[in-house]
């Protein structure tokens, strides 16, 4: 209904929308940066724990094979959550959840600490990774179901970026553990004062995570039913963008299982090189994703996505068949930059509509995931027969594939309107703009830019 004091007062109205829109706004800034720092959190425990798998491995003195199966543990324990993260989300809201996950992560890296180096106990261990992929994943889809809906606020691709805060929070992770390999810190005291880190980040972070009462297209959100979130799992798209991640997803979690063991067991590396060289995947990985955006914003999701394949198959078969460390480093570099955007395209593509994007999330994500349960055992039986290196050629197989269902990201539904819309919209402004030699329309897209660091859609 049209205010009639609005419409026989335009000023009236102009201040009222302005008054509207500063009320509004505030939050999202802070909503914005929390998630982007809560990404970057995760994946600093992540990194904590997957750099320190052969420290692991040596106080409980096991072989590849009884890792595999130890890092199923934590497959598990993320596909658990998975499965159950659009439930919570309903059930808690965003906030809440990731208050939780990030407390619980936290415990999950004390467990696992004190459980390999100061137990010995191989039970205690695996329940502590259970318990740290358990909450991984619910972190993982709700801080993507934030990071999606901040990109239909703000029409702008942020999700690459947002990948790009967790990939920098496994390099900052990666380049600390390294840094206590060195020194000979104690494993127990290091995932320790990680996991403090962690629950400090879980603590306070969320509170700056606005309650949901309507959905970015302004329209009030509906709960969804038990019923309503099961019935994503036969979209055809939506399984097609899990296979794309199943295939990303084994790109980038191979790398995090097995390059830091791999490098130690058939490269001859110490236990700081091996960590050095995971190091190195996560940096690529970070600058692919920051790079990636721009890339992403140019080409389109399909092009990108196939050719990030092609990056990570080249770069894998190298490090797999070539032994030498220049070689290896390079091929290490394109196995990262090539891992970089899957992920974060596919949970995007997932996210197209924002009324269902929990539970295509989780479901994509849950597809994903099936690799972190599958492929640690696998590649660890048929590591101990040929090599973990030449296992990882399983991996090309997968990535194959997901370059094969690239096409199921393509952008459809809300965010294909939205893109319609917003191209609409700027070539209209930037019309007005030259005709009055001024224009509103510089001002917000120069706001917008800086405000995602350079990264407009």
């Amino acid at each position: 209904m049209t205010d009639p004091t609005a419409a026989s007062n335009p000023g009236a109205a102009a201040s009222a929308g302005t008054a509207a829109s500063t009320t509004a706004k505030p939050r999202v800034p802070a909503w914005r940066n929390a998630t982007f720092a809560i990404f970057a959190a995760n994946g600093f425990a992540m990194a904590t724990w997957v750099a320190r798998i052969p420290a692991v491995r040596d106080d409980l003195g096991i072989d590849p094979a009884r890792v595999g199966v130890l890092i199923a543990g934590l497959s598990a324990g993320a596909i658990i959550g998975l499965l159950s993260s659009s439930h919570v989300l309903a059930l808690l809201g965003g906030r809440r959840s990731l208050h939780a996950a990030l407390v619980i992560q936290a415990v999950g890296l004390v467990v696992i600490g004190l459980g390999a180096e100061a137990l010995h106990s191989f039970p205690i261990a695996f329940v502590g990774l259970l318990i740290f992929g358990f909450s991984s994943s619910i972190c993982d889809v709700g801080m993507n179901v934030e990071g999606s809906l901040i990109e239909h606020r703000e029409k702008r691709t942020l999700l690459p970026l947002m990948h790009a805060a967790w990939s920098l929070g496994t390099v900052t992770g990666g380049g600390v553990a390294a840094l206590v390999a060195q020194f000979d810190v104690v494993l127990s005291v290091h995932l320790s004062v990680a996991a403090v880190i962690v629950a400090i980040a879980g603590l306070i972070l969320p509170r700056f995570i606005p309650k949901h009462h309507e959905d970015p297209t302004g329209e009030p959100t509906e709960k969804s039913t038990l019923r309503d979130r099961l019935s994503i799992w036969l979209e055809p798209r939506t399984l097609a963008i899990g296979l794309i991640l199943l295939g990303m997803a084994f790109a980038e979690g191979s790398a995090n299982d097995w390059l830091a063991l791999a490098m130690v067991d058939d490269r001859g590396l110490d236990h700081a090189e091996g960590a050095a060289m995971f190091t190195i995947f996560t940096v690529a990985m970070t600058i692919g994703r920051v790079g990636g955006t721009i890339v992403v914003n140019r080409i389109g999701r399909v092009p990108a996505l196939i050719g990030s394949a092609v990056l990570a198959i080249v770069g894998l078969v190298t490090v797999i068949l070539i032994d030498n460390p220049v070689t290896t480093i390079v091929g290490i570099v394109l196995w990262g930059i090539g891992a970089s955007l899957g992920f974060p395209l596919g949970m995007s593509a997932a996210a197209d509509d924002p009324k269902k994007a929990a539970a295509r999330v989780s479901a994509v994500a849950t597809v994903g995931y099936f690799a972190f349960l599958v492929g640690p055992p696998v590649i660890g039986i048929i590591g101990d027969s040929i090599g973990l290196l030449n296992a990882l050629l399983l991996v090309v197989g997968l990535i194959v594939i997901a370059a094969i269902a690239s096409p199921a990201a393509r952008e459809s539904g809300v965010r294909a309107r939205a893109g319609k819309v917003a191209g609409t919209d700027a070539a209209e402004s930037g019309s007005s703009g030259t005709a009055s030699g001024t224009g509103s329309s510089g001002t917000a897209s120069g706001t917008g830019s800086s405000g995602s660091g350079g990264a407009a859609s």
